[in-house]
C-alpha cells in the first residue's frame, strides 16, 4: 500500500509540474516541429519556436535582428535611402537578398526564399498580409516610431528571443537614463532635430523614434518642437522661408537620400540657417539618417546616443 500511495504521490507530483509547464510555455509540438502563438496586430499566429529564415518587411525589424544575432534571409528596402542599416557592418549584411521595398514587398522573391517567419507592419503592409500568410507564418507590428519599444519586444518574441529582448532594452534605457543624469544640466539643453526629406524640411517631436530616445536621457527639446496641441506629435513641417524655427541648443540634422541631401546643402548654405544661434556657435551637426529615423531599434537607439556622448561631451 506504502509502494501505491508513493507511485500516486509520484504520478500527482509529475502531473503538476506538466500543467505549470504548459501554462508557463506556450510552445507546442505539431509533429512539424515546435510552435508558439503569438498575438499582433493582425490576429494571432502560430511561429516556429526557433525560425532559421526569417524575412523581415521594415527598416526595425532589421535592426530587431541584428541586435538579437539573427541575420534575415531577405529583408526589403527603404525608398529613398535604397540600403539596409550599415552600422551593423557590411559583414552581418552579406547574407541577405533585397525583397521589394517596405510598401511593395516582392512576393515572388520572398516565396523563393521558403522563410519560416515574416516579420511585417500593418502600417505599411497591411493589404499584402493574406498574401503574406499564405507563404510562411507572418507576424505584424501596428504603428511605427511611437511604439518601437513595444515593436521591438514582440517582434523579439516572434523570433524566439524575447528574455534578450528585455535585456537589451532595459540595458538602452539604463544607459539613457545614466547619460542624462551624468550630464547634470540635461533638461535645460534643448536638442532640435532637422531632417530633409525630398521637397520638404521636418522637425522631430517627442513621439518620433528619436524623439523618444531624446527623451529618454531627459534632454529638454525647442518649444516649437514639443508639438503641443497637435494630434501627431511625430513630425511637424518647416518650410524654408521659416527655417529660423529650427534653432536650439544644438541642432542634430539628417537627410533621406540623395536628393534630399542635396537640397539640405542648399538650405544649410543659406542666410536664415547661418543666422540660427546653434549654427553660429558650432553647434548644429549632420547625423546619419539610417540611425536617427530609419533605424527605429535598440541598435539605431545605442548609436544615437553615441552621438549624443560625442557631440554633447559626456
Amino acid at each position: 500500500m506504502r509502494r501505491l500511495a508513493a507511485a500516486l504521490t509520484t504520478a500527482l507530483a509529475l502531473g503538476v509540474g506538466l500543467t505549470a509547464c504548459g501554462k508557463s510555455d506556450p510552445v507546442a509540438d505539431t509533429g512539424a516541429g515546435q510552435t508558439r502563438e503569438i498575438t499582433h496586430a493582425m490576429g494571432t499566429t502560430k511561429v516556429p519556436a526557433e525560425p532559421k529564415r526569417v524575412v523581415v518587411l521594415d527598416t526595425d525589424k532589421i535592426d530587431t535582428a541584428l541586435s538579437l544575432g539573427v541575420t534575415p534571409v531577405g529583408a526589403a528596402t527603404a525608398g529613398e535611402a535604397k540600403s539596409w542599416p550599415t552600422y551593423f557592418g557590411a559583414e552581418k549584411l552579406a547574407g541577405i537578398k533585397e525583397v521589394g521595398v517596405l510598401t511593395e514587398p516582392d512576393l515572388e522573391a520572398i516565396t523563393a526564399l521558403k522563410p519560416d517567419l515574416i516579420l511585417g507592419s500593418k502600417f505599411r503592409q497591411e493589404k499584402f498580409y493574406d498574401e503574406l500568410s499564405a507563404i510562411a507564418p507572418t507576424v505584424f507590428t501596428e504603428k511605427v516610431g511611437i511604439t518601437w519599444k513595444e515593436n521591438f519586444l514582440l517582434d523579439g518574441q516572434a523570433l524566439g528571443k524575447e528574455q534578450q529582448a528585455k535585456e537589451l532594452l532595459a540595458g538602452y534605457e539604463k544607459r539613457a537614463k545614466d547619460f542624462g543624469t551624468q550630464l547634470g544640466d540635461a533638461a535645460s539643453r534643448k536638442v532640435s532635430i532637422v531632417r530633409f526629406i525630398p521637397g520638404n524640411i521636418r522637425v522631430y517631436g517627442p513621439e518620433s523614434f528619436s524623439g523618444i530616445v531624446i527623451g529618454d536621457t531627459g534632454l529638454g527639446r525647442p518649444e516649437r518642437q514639443l508639438l503641443s496641441g497637435k494630434e501627431d506629435k511625430r513630425f511637424d513641417l518647416v518650410s524654408p522661408e521659416r527655417v529660423n524655427e529650427v534653432d536650439g541648443d544644438v541642432i542634430f540634422v539628417t537627410a533621406y537620400g540623395e536628393k534630399a541631401a542635396a537640397e539640405q546643402t542648399k538650405v544649410t548654405g543659406g542666410s536664415l540657417w547661418q543666422g540660427l544661434s546653434a549654427v553660429k556657435a558650432g553647434k548644429a551637426h549632420v547625423v546619419s539618417d539610417e540611425i536617427w529615423m530609419t533605424g527605429i531599434g535598440v541598435g539605431a537607439a545605442n548609436k544615437i546616443l553615441d552621438d549624443l556622448a560625442k557631440y554633447l561631451g559626456a
